[in-house]
């Protein structure tokens, strides 16, 4: 019992401390390099079978669902039900908050996942996908042009520069200093 817990404690230290090796050590298929994890990624229990591309970005509260629990309804009738498939995030795929991935997804290379979608069918290269389920709305060249149109252009500057720079541009006169104390 007290092994049990102390494997959980050191689980959960590894995945807060270096999420990318964390997920290298329960199973997860990630390059060597170029992925980044940003806060808690639910891998699901066969995490094995979860394929991430190289320069992906993956946010916080990100799913990935590779089994049908729903089959467990059915055991009753059918004791060897199982449906469990695999899933694969091509190389440079940005995937928002709270993305759920369905089992048996291929998300192609160069896509955007938005914030909140329910991935239950293939995307394709070059796409933004978005909603419930997800969709393809755009395609990622079109979604650039847009954004260069809005850009703030400081995407170079970090920490609490950036900060700086969004307060005089948003004309900010409080007391604040963001998440840096």
């Amino acid at each position: 019992m007290l092994k049990r817990i102390y494997r959980k404690l050191l689980a959960l230290a590894l995945c807060s401390i270096n999420p990318v090796a964390y997920a290298r050590k329960i199973g997860v298929n990630i390059p060597e390099s170029g992925v980044n994890l940003y806060g808690k990624v639910y891998w699901g229990t066969e995490p094995w079978l979860i394929t991430i591309g190289e320069g992906c970005h993956i946010t916080n509260n990100v799913a990935f669902e590779t089994h049908d629990g729903g089959t467990l309804l059915f055991r009753d009738q059918v004791p060897d039900l199982e449906i469990t498939k695999p899933i694969t995030l091509g190389n440079k795929v940005y995937v928002g908050n709270n993305a759920i991935f369905m089992p048996g997804v291929t998300v192609g290379n160069n896509v955007i996942i938005g914030a909140g979608a329910i991935v239950t069918k293939d995307i394709p290269d070059n796409s933004v996908a978005v909603g419930v389920p997800a969709r393809v709305i755009k395609t990622t060249d079109e979604y650039l042009e847009k954004i260069k149109k809005e850009s703030l252009h400081l995407g170079h500057l970090k920490g609490q520069e950036k900060d700086k720079a969004l307060m005089t541009y948003y004309q900010y006169r409080g007391q604040s200093k963001g998440i840096y104390f």
